[in-house]
């Protein structure tokens, strides 16, 4: 169980450390005074989750519940 634990150990650092790194890499969501004109309505605004920030919103949930999983199975004491 010893070696099991050790494994999920590692997995968690790296998905801590892929996670801030993701979360670094997205755009701000405030697009200025922009939004309020209505200028923050174009293509990339209409197909964002196409794009690449579409791409990392999906890896970073993805990796936010691994992330909760790890946590939460590292934390039993079997």
């Amino acid at each position: 169980m010893e070696i099991l634990r050790i494994v999920l150990t590692i997995l968690f650092v790296i998905d801590c450390i892929g996670l801030t790194v993701i979360i670094l890499m997205q755009e701000g969501k405030s697009q200025g005074l922009g939004t309020i004109a209505g200028m923050a309505d174009t293509y990339w605004g209409k197909n964002k989750g196409r794009s690449m920030e579409g791409t990392l919103v999906k890896v970073t949930k993805v990796m936010a519940v691994l992330f909760f999983v790890l946590a939460l199975v590292l934390n039993l004491n079997f």
